[in-house]
């Protein structure tokens, strides 16, 4: 499907459960940008549950987020139970209107629910000549090193940095070996999950999805992983007021509508030193990792977040890749609304 299509499909999707015009092309565009990049556990695979969420599980399809604090480059917002783009895209636009006069700015988010892909909010600072940085609280689905008891969540991390030619560097990760959404993708295509991803519900390696939701998530470099998710969790939650750990809910009945917290900072350059001189040793950083020599069978290094721009421009030009089940709970989760798919995509009936 193309993104416009897709955009104007999900967006009349979100508006029909009772969010504005522009919440919902806010909430619409961050799911069709992770599926532009590739991301598809990000993506629009999320609508049904979206939907849900707004309809069924509490969350407030008119919520509004305000600025609840706010000290000099310390700011807390309130997402007043919105979905969590809406209060984060919020929270990361105040972080960099306020570094833009204090060099350092962060924003901190509670009264929020999931908000998605992080890097959509970290890039919003590059084209302000800032690094962007922030990371979320998760639901528990790990454990500590040592432990068998889903109490940490994965609380992922998203940094971008701005370069001057190249692409910018946007990592984005959680501190598991996957994400609970990649794998509902690998289950809904039959894939066997990579062997240091999941352990199955008594604590033991599965390659098997299915089992691996029911299970746990593993750590990415043992405790080191468990212990900065740990952090992120902190950040995300306690400099807001937001909930912690296994105060957010489970996997079991669900996450607290409203409990989620977010971290969100901007960074501006100019602060620091000349713009033009470290978007131009960024771009040499960028080179020296592509011409650096290549291991046995590897054509091509790469730069965090270089094949998900690389995938954007293909699926802008060529329409984004979905899979069946996508395609078909897209086709019913609009039924459902009173929204007829084929007025925004010819021919699309599930």
């Amino acid at each position: 499907m193309s993104a416009e299509s897709l955009l104007l499909l999900v967006t009349e999707i979100f508006v029909a459960t009772g969010m504005s015009r522009v919440d919902a092309e806010l909430l619409a565009d961050s799911l069709v940008t992770a599926d532009l990049s590739g991301t598809h556990s990000h993506g629009v695979l999320r609508v049904p549950e979206y939907v849900k969420k707004l309809t069924v599980d509490g969350v407030d399809p008119s919520g509004v987020p305000e600025i609840v604090r706010d000290r000099g480059g310390a700011i807390v917002v309130d997402g007043g139970n919105s979905m969590g783009q809406i209060g984060s895209a919020f929270a990361m636009r105040a972080a960099i209107e306020r570094a833009s006069t204090t060099g350092i700015a962060i924003a901190t988010v509670r009264g929020s629910n999931h908000n998605g892909a992080l890097n959509y909010y970290t890039e919003m600072a590059i084209n302000h000549g800032m690094i962007g940085w922030a990371t979320t609280n998760a639901l528990p689905t790990m454990a500590p090193a040592g432990g068998a008891e889903r109490i940490l969540g994965i609380d992922p991390l998203a940094i971008s940095i701005p370069a001057k030619n190249e692409y910018p560097i946007s990592y984005d990760a959680a501190f598991s070996g996957t994400a609970h959404g990649k794998i509902r993708v690998y289950a809904q295509k039959g894939l066997e999950l990579e062997s240091d991803w999941a352990l199955d519900s008594d604590g033991q390696p599965t390659t098997d999805p299915l089992k691996a939701i029911d299970g746990l998530l593993r750590p990415i470099g043992g405790h080191k992983g468990a212990s900065l998710a740990l952090i992120m969790g902190v950040l995300s939650s306690m400099l807001s007021g937001a909930a912690y750990g296994t105060e957010l809910g489970d996997m079991e009945n669900g996450p607290i509508a409203g409990a989620d917290g977010h971290f969100f900072m901007a960074i501006n350059i100019e602060f620091f030193v000349d713009i033009e001189e470290f978007t131009t040793r960024v771009d040499a950083a960028i080179q020296q990792v592509h011409n650096t020599r290549k291991a046995p069978g590897v054509d091509r290094t790469w730069m965090p977040g270089e094949r998900e721009f690389e995938t954007r421009e293909r699926n802008r030009e060529n329409g984004i890749p979905l899979s069946e089940e996508t395609l078909s709970d897209l086709s019913t989760t609009a039924k459902e609304r009173g929204v007829d798919s084929t007025v925004f995509v010819a021919g699309f009936d599930g």
